[in-house]
């Protein structure tokens, strides 16, 4: 088993396997590529991030942008999850999931009127406002459908997350929330809207942090605000921490579960305020495959390219972010086999469209499988139909059992989606005529 697997995910009698099934039996029967969840990683990353934070007032609403799969949303409702949503279309899933609207956070620096009527119609938790326009229109929605909505404000605690610059969130110039110097006025502001009572803060510094040094950072100034808003007679009695924490994907050692409830004890702990917590990537990163077949290994003058039948559209975070993902054959190899480098590289016209480069691998042929580990979150969720691909299936496991919960889109059906305007159905001399 690769150091990179979690224990759902081994080798056994030479084939890796996701919990009992063998991931080449899901090949077969689904074709690849397919992205595979584990049920039993799910329900144990979960449990280590509730029991982490027990004893504290928590509410714990999975960031559905990393994962929304309809399948992996209800395995953690069933569990207690909330959702934390950041669209209408999020929260319908979130919904069709059967996660109770009392446990659903609406974030996000742009929400239409349509979503926030539909988020108060929904009777929600609470919404996550993000600057002076959006808490004006809440109010207007808030006046016209009757509702005094639970309204947080994101604040922006300009607190370097020493992460990728494509997912930090809490620097000054970040376009998410307001200035945390700004909040009083903004709140004072607020408070003379009829309707309108904001009693949370909310924060979130970005994604993938493999350092608490960021969240100590952002916790203390939440708490000197917490102290100076209610002296000056703001009844804060909510924080959303957002989520943030990072995992291993290659070689990091992101703090626990446990060290960061620690900090939030330390730092939060006694305001005797409710905590509503968003994790994403640290519930559903590592228990995610992406499973491909190897087309063809294409040998050049002073490169060795593996290319496989997935691709940028499916797997994007590599393209986008430069990110890594362990490679692994699903055929055990054997022992002392000796590695080689090659660049992996999938079939879309891009050169971009590269998983990794110069990655030492062992021995590998065409139809071989291979499996890019944590690829859990924001894989999936972030794949379009690039080069007119299917977007790709994804199959959840438990125990010897697997079903298919994303089917992939035949030909047929992605055309379906399309229409041909009516001068274009006409004799091609009729349609210049007009």
């Amino acid at each position: 088993m690769s150091a990179a697997l979690p224990s759902e995910f081994a080798y056994r009698n030479g084939v890796l396997r996701a919990e009992e099934v063998p991931i080449a039996r899901i090949a077969d029967e689904v074709g690849t590529p397919f992205y595979c969840y584990s049920s039993a990683t799910l329900e144990r990353n979960w449990r280590a991030f509730a029991g982490a934070l027990a004893g504290l007032d928590a509410t714990i609403c999975f960031a559905v942008k990393a994962n929304p799969n309809l399948a992996v949303i209800k395995s953690l409702a069933r569990l207690g999850a909330g959702a934390d949503v950041v669209s209408e279309g999020e929260l319908r899933r979130a919904l069709a999931a059967g996660v109770p609207p009392g446990r659903i956070v609406f974030s996000g620096v742009g929400k239409t009127r349509r979503e926030i009527e539909f988020a108060l119609a929904s009777g929600i938790l609470q919404i996550n406002a993000e600057s002076e326009p959006e808490l004006a229109t809440l109010a207007e929605v808030a006046r016209a459908l009757r509702r005094k909505p639970s309204v947080s404000l994101r604040v922006n605690p300009d607190v370097d997350a020493n992460t990728h610059h494509k997912i930090t969130t809490g620097l000054a110039e970040n376009k998410f929330g307001v200035e945390w110097t700004r909040a009083h006025r903004v709140l004072a502001e607020a408070r003379a809207k009829p309707g309108l009572e904001v009693r949370g803060l909310a924060l979130h510094i970005g994604s993938q942090l493999t350092d608490l040094e960021p969240f100590r950072a952002a916790f203390g100034r939440l708490r000197d605000l917490v102290l100076l808003l209610r002296a000056e007679g703001f009844p804060i009695d909510r924080l959303d921490l957002g989520g943030g924490l990072g995992v291993p994907y290659a070689g990091e050692t992101p703090p626990s579960p446990r060290a960061y409830a620690d900090l939030v004890r330390i730092t939060l702990g006694d305001l005797g305020c409710a905590f509503v917590f968003e994790p994403g990537r640290i519930l559903v990163a590592d228990a995610g495959l992406l499973v491909a077949r190897v087309i063809l290994i294409k040998e050049g003058a002073t490169q060795r390219f593996v290319v496989c039948d997935a691709a940028m559209n499916d797997l994007i975070r590599p393209a986008l972010y430069d990110a890594h993902h362990e490679i692994l054959p699903v055929a055990e190899p054997k022992a002392g086999a000796m590695l080689a480098a090659a660049d992996v590289v999938g079939p879309v016209c891009e050169t971009g469209d590269t998983f990794a480069r110069a990655r030492k691998l062992p021995p590998l042929a065409a139809g071989d499988l291979i499996a890019f580990a944590t690829a859990g979150a924001y894989g999936a969720a972030m794949a379009s139909s690039y080069n007119s691909r299917p977007l790709v299936p994804e199959v959840l496991v438990r125990g010897e059992r697997f079903a298919l919960v994303r089917a992939r889109p035949e030909p047929d059906e992605m055309l379906a989606l399309e229409r041909l305007p009516n001068w274009l159905e006409e004799p091609a001399g009729v349609a210049a005529a007009g």
